[in-house]
């Protein structure tokens, strides 16, 4: 729990630095290509997957609900706003933490123990530069991208069981999502994502620059850092949710 803690305090310091290095416009921009590409068109598959199913179920359990309650026509709003509001960027997040945190901890901390990092300092390149902003700016630029991408996805996995289980109108379950939905709910998506983005991407590499203890150490630290942006995403969740729609009112009476 000590060593949790102290790696936990770094992560907090190597979030400052990269706050500072950004603001001085220190951008590596081929590597910043790089790890978008990792972060993005690699991760998209899986998300996309995720997220549809993620819609098709959600949609199962609601409408049978519903529909015996009389309130069919409102299963597109609520859906809507799960995955806007939570669902698309909390389960994006979990992906890409898995997928690419996990990446960025063994990377980072196989470079540690053999020594690559002690050679870019004798090289005069800062490691927060080369190896951590580009992975920080990635994870923020393609996770929005990304959870955008799962918001249309997951709406036309539950717009498949709508209609072709429960014999829903397309219309009006569209209809349904377009008015339940505001600007604010589909701004909330991708600042979410830009939040859990920059979790998983400094954890990842404070637990990999903070890597000892050879192959064994690496396996830990991945371990570790896939756990720890796990909890992060979660626990930020809630404070951003409670942040974002505090005061928000009920979006089921607007819409009705």
């Amino acid at each position: 729990m000590s060593l949790w803690f102290k790696r936990f305090v770094a992560a907090i310091f190597l979030g400052g630095q990269v706050i500072v290095h950004i603001l001085k416009g220190k951008f590596n921009y081929p590597n910043i290509v790089e790890q978008m590409a990792l972060v993005g068109p690699e991760s998209l598959l899986i998300a996309l997957i995720t997220s549809t199913t993620i819609g098709m179920v959600f949609t199962i359990q609601v409408a049978r609900e519903f529909i015996n309650i009389g309130a069919g026509q409102v299963v597109g709003g609520v859906l809507s706003l799960a995955l806007t509001r939570e669902l698309a960027p909390v389960l994006t997040a979990v992906v890409l933490a898995g997928r690419v945190g996990s990446a960025f901890a063994a990377e980072i901390g196989t470079m540690k123990v053999s020594e690559q990092i002690d050679a870019l300092y004798i090289l005069k390149t800062d490691p927060v530069d080369y190896l951590v902003i580009p992975r920080v700016v990635a994870c923020c630029v393609m996770l929005p991208l990304l959870t955008i991408l799962s918001i249309v996805t997951g709406m036309l996995g539950g717009l498949l069981v709508a209609t072709s289980i429960f014999g829903m109108h397309g219309r009006v379950f569209l209809d349904s999502a377009r008015n339940f939905l505001d600007g604010w709910d589909l701004c909330s998506a991708p600042i979410k994502a830009i939040c859990f983005g920059a979790l998983i991407a400094i954890i990842g590499c404070s637990w990999g620059l903070t890597t000892t203890g050879g192959a064994k150490g690496v396996g830990q630290s991945t371990t570790t850092a896939v756990v720890t942006s796990l909890l992060a995403i979660f626990i930020s969740n809630f404070f951003l949710s409670w942040i974002m729609f505090q005061g928000s009112g009920s979006a089921v009476s607007k819409a009705l």
